[in-house]
C-alpha cells in the first residue's frame, strides 16, 4: 500500500506511521530526513538543497520531488511506503501522481483544544531529546528525564499562541488537499483525539 498521512502537529503523525511500519513492514518516508540525508552526504542534489536551506529559503519543489523519485525506486518500496508529511499542497500532490499512484490518505484528525493541551503540556530532555507530558506521561520525578536524569524543559514554539498559529497554517494549507483527495475516493479519516492505542486500531480497520 501506498499510503500519506496527513495530521496537525501534534496530531500523532509520528506514533501512528511508526506502528504502521512495525505492522505492515513498508517505510516511512519523511521528505525533511532525505533533505538532511543529502545535505550530509554532499551529493549534487544535497549541495543545491543547502544553497536554499542556508540562506533560509524554502527547498524548490524539483529538488524534493527529484529525492522523493529517487528514494521510491528503492527495494524497500516495492510492497509500499508511508509518506509523512508530503504532500503540503494540491500542486506538490498532482506533481507527486506523475511517477508513483497513492492508495489511501489517511487523515489524523483532532480537535485544536486537545492540541493545545498536549502541546503545551510536553517536556523534552536537554540530553536525550525524551519526550514526556504533565498529564499523560509524566516523568517520576517531577523536571527530571527518567532515562538519563537530564533536565526536561518546554520548547519555545510550545506555548498557546504558537500552537494555535501552527494549526491555523496547517489548516489553511492542508484543507484543499484534504479536498483533493477527497474527491479521488482516496481520503479517510480517524479521530486522533484519543489514547494513541485507539487511533491506531482504527486506523487499521479503515486501511484494512
Amino acid at each position: 500500500m501506498n499510503l500519506i498521512l496527513l495530521g496537525a502537529p501534534g496530531a500523532g503523525k509520528g506514533t501512528i506511521a511508526q506502528k504502521l511500519v512495525e505492522r505492515m513492514k513498508i517505510p516511512q518516508i519523511s521528505t525533511g530526513d532525505l533533505l538532511r540525508e543529502a545535505v550530509a552526504k554532499k551529493t549534487k542534489i544535497g549541495k543545491e538543497a543547502e544553497t536554499y536551506m542556508k540562506g533560509g529559503k524554502l527547498v524548490p519543489d524539483e529538488i524534493v520531488l527529484g529525492l522523493l523519485e529517487e528514494r521510491l525506486k528503492k527495494k524497500d518500496c516495492k510492497s509500499g511506503f508511508i509518506l509523512d508529511g508530503f504532500p503540503r499542497s494540491i500542486d506538490q500532490a498532482k506533481k507527486l501522481d506523475k511517477f508513483t499512484h497513492v492508495d489511501t490518505v489517511l487523515n489524523i484528525d483532532v480537535d485544536l483544544s486537545i492540541l493545545v493541551d498536549r502541546l503545551t503540556g510536553r517536556r523534552t530532555c536537554r540530553k536525550c531529546n525524551a519526550v514526556y507530558h504533565v498529564k499523560n506521561v509524566p516523568p517520576k520525578k517531577e523536571g527530571i528525564c527518567d532515562s538519563c536524569g537530564g533536565e526536561l524543559y518546554q520548547r519555545s514554539d510550545d506555548n498557546v499562541e504558537t500552537v494555535k498559529k501552527r494549526f491555523d497554517t496547517y489548516r489553511q494549507n492542508t484543507e484543499p488537499l484534504i479536498d483533493f483527495y477527497k474527491s479521488e475516493g482516496k481520503m479517510v479519516r480517524v479521530d486522533g483525539g484519543r489514547t494513541p492505542e485507539a487511533t491506531l486500531k482504527d486506523a487499521i480497520k479503515l486501511l484494512g
